[in-house]
């Protein structure tokens, strides 16, 4: 619960005493972090805040890893993203793609009138993808003062992720075998292998997203229950806690090179 987990890092916004906050933003440099998550099904087997807990485990860990080097805060994630293709199986909470622009629009401003230097949204739900980049356009064209990026953290990593992953192209989808093994290291206790049954990503169109790891640069829509029975896209089957590891791995240590850059350029 999340009043008991409150102060467990001290890169936490959440958890610091407002002046500390002020005087960690007024430091050269300062950087806050805003992980973007997701409330939408995850297949049989995976709970509903997986994209969630990824996306704040990965920036909390991330910005641990600098924070010796660079004063860093990481704000709580914002829970609800753009998931209309996901309601269709239920279990799932999803904002207007306009009303997510504004929720990081007004979050980011907020943030940086704290005194923060530079902002990274860190997202992890693909839905989401296009809203972020929007709002880092126009956050930074707020604030240039401040240095504003954007990211989906799965996009970081690909040749590294190629390295560890055993099932084919298509096979690291939605609650595949990348997000199935994370959160099989992560938190194992929500994960139900016995339930893990996926469809491999199957595009109509050869330009378009097929993998985590693989963008395309056409973007196409579909409900999801049109290509998979359970929602999971993609083999969770092959999910492994010790794969799960090294993914996180390759993207802790992509982000956190993100933070060093952005410390560096907001300096």
């Amino acid at each position: 619960m999340v009043y008991e987990s409150i102060g467990s890092s001290s890169v936490e916004w959440a958890g610091t005493p407002y002046p500390a906050v002020r005087d960690l933003a007024e430091r050269e440099g300062s950087t806050a972090v805003v992980p973007v998550g997701s409330l939408e099904q995850h297949g049989h087997h995976l709970p509903t805040a997986t994209d969630t807990i990824l996306a704040d485990a990965v920036a909390t860990t991330a910005a641990e890893r600098v924070a010796a080097e660079q004063p860093v805060l990481v704000t709580p994630p914002l829970w609800t993203g753009h998931s209309p293709h996901h309601t269709p199986f239920g279990g799932t909470a999803s904002l207007d793609g306009g009303d997510l622009l504004s929720l990081l629009e007004d979050t980011a401003a907020s943030v940086l009138d704290n005194g923060f230097d530079g902002l990274l949204f860190l997202n992890g739900h693909g839905g989401n993808g296009a809203v972020v980049a929007s709002a880092t356009s126009t956050v930074g064209a707020a604030h240039r003062d401040a240095d504003v990026l954007g990211v989906t953290y799965f996009d970081l990593g690909a040749d590294r992720i190629g390295e560890i992953r055993e099932s084919d192209r298509g096979g690291a989808g939605h609650a595949g075998e990348v997000e199935t093994s994370m959160l099989r290291h992560l938190r194992p206790d929500l994960v139900d292998m016995e339930a893990a049954e996926g469809t491999p990503w199957d595009s109509p169109y050869d330009r378009a997203r097929d993998d985590l790891s693989h963008p395309g640069p056409l973007a196409a829509y579909a409900d999801f229950d049109a290509y998979s029975e359970t929602g999971a896209v993609g083999t969770p089957e092959l999910a492994t806690p010790e794969k799960g590891e090294r993914f996180f791995e390759v993207f802790v240590d992509e982000v956190a090179d993100v933070l060093r850059r952005l410390h560096e350029q907001a300096r």
